[in-house]
């Protein structure tokens, strides 16, 4: 397994555990709530679920991984506007931050 394959599977199951956890969660729902957000949970959870689909299919079909990727990066980049507008630290930025970051390079790798 080369080093892309990886940071793809990394990818998939992370956004995988996130959307599910967007669907699924109260605590989720209060992160919503605190975001100023709530109306978009389930959107959230739905996107990152066909992400993660996507990145994963993107193994053996690296132009629909690519694109997976490049949405997500987009979403990470909302996120961390989001983060940033509310106040957040540094460190409650970062996951946003370096999921944009990978996933950016992600598209390029596979697009």
């Amino acid at each position: 397994m080369n080093w892309t394959t990886l940071l793809i599977t990394f990818c998939a199951l992370s956004f995988f555990g996130y959307g599910w956890s967007c669907l699924f969660t109260n605590h989720m729902v209060a992160e919503f709530e605190r975001y100023r957000l709530s109306s978009f949970r389930r959107l959230t959870g739905i996107l990152q679920l066909l992400g993660a689909a996507g990145l994963a299919t993107g193994i053996l079909l690296p132009w629909v991984g690519g694109l997976a990727a490049a949405g997500i990066s987009l979403q990470m980049a909302c996120g961390l506007g989001v983060r940033i507008k509310i106040g957040d630290s540094w460190l409650q930025c970062l996951p946003a931050t370096s999921y944009m970051i990978l996933c950016g390079w992600l598209a390029t790798q596979l697009l």
